[in-house]
């Protein structure tokens, strides 16, 4: 049960992630990514958080349409298989945007994904 809600928390937070990525404003994205006003007004940027969005909100997506569709271990490899892409993705952007990506999106993540195992 947990596994759950916490997994429903990932997905419902990666669908929040491409809201703000694909509609929210430059002023916003740069407070959330940790990036300079200038650059999240750029085209180029807006673009490019939009195209980053779509992957995010794909990933919360299916992750709650692999709740309604499958069951049993079916639903527990598949949620794992989206968890540690999230997880992978998290890292990178740990790595290469801004280090709080590490509590925002890869500990709910590894949470839920360790939730799954027990």
């Amino acid at each position: 049960m947990l596994a759950i809600v916490v997994t429903m928390f990932v997905a419902i937070e990666h669908i929040g992630i491409m809201v703000l990525e694909i509609f929210g404003t430059p002023a916003q994205q740069a407070k959330a990514f940790d990036l300079p006003l200038k650059f999240t007004e750029q085209h180029e940027a807006r673009v490019s958080f939009a195209n980053q969005g779509i992957y995010n909100g794909a990933l919360g997506v299916s992750l709650i349409a692999g709740w309604i569709l499958f069951s049993g271990a079916t639903l527990i490899l598949v949620w794992q298989l989206l968890l540690v892409f999230i997880m992978v993705v998290a890292l990178f952007g740990a790595l290469t945007a801004t280090k709080k990506i590490i509590f925002i999106q890869f500990l709910p993540a590894l949470i839920a994904f360790l939730l799954t195992i027990f």
